[in-house]
């Protein structure tokens, strides 16, 4: 029986929600690589050395190892790129698509999935302005959408956010390590 009382108190404090899809990731890439007639997937396989570079700079590393930048041209010539982040929270993981222009600032960032628990406060930071936010922002950048719509939204749409400003920061980071043209 004791068991069971911890198994019921382990299972209140992790509740975790099933996972819903806010914004089809088709959608994010038509709306992240406008007017792109062509797609293209190109994987990075870190090395143990860069997963560590990596993690020192967000704590965050990719899962397996690999970075899939997705990139778009119309006509011949590149209209952006893009990556997809996932981030764990303590309810559960969300997803963050964030798109870059050809010359390596962010052209938008759109939340692709969250916790059924957490989409109302998604969609409550979203509606502030939250992704408006990032654009523009460069490699080197900080993310800062919580603070900007901080007072704006309840305390739980905040938290969100700065897990949204995680999402940003670690695709910043990848990006800017080791995506071609803009590799430090």
């Amino acid at each position: 029986m004791n068991l069971l009382i911890r198994f019921a108190a382990l299972a209140a404090v992790l509740h975790i929600t099933p996972a819903v899809v806010l914004v089809k990731r088709s959608d994010a890439v038509q709306a992240l690589l406008p007017g792109a007639d062509a797609y293209f997937a190109r994987e990075v396989h870190l090395s143990d050395r860069d997963a560590h570079r990596l993690h020192e700079a967000v704590d965050w590393s990719p899962e397996d190892g690999v970075l899939a930048f997705y990139s778009g041209k119309a006509a011949g010539k590149e209209v952006g790129s893009l990556l997809f982040v996932r981030v764990d929270t303590p309810h559960g993981p969300i997803e963050v698509a964030v798109g870059f222009t050809p010359a390596g600032t962010v052209h938008g960032v759109v939340v692709t999935k969250a916790t059924v628990e957490m989409k109302p406060w998604v969609i409550e930071a979203v509606g502030a302005g939250l992704t408006t936010h990032y654009k523009d922002l460069k490699p080197s950048d900080t993310p800062a959408g919580a603070a900007a719509i901080a007072g704006k939204v309840g305390n739980l749409a905040e938290y969100i956010a700065g897990e949204v400003d995680k999402g940003v920061a670690r695709a910043l980071a990848a990006y800017g390590a080791f995506y071609n043209h803009v590799r430090a």
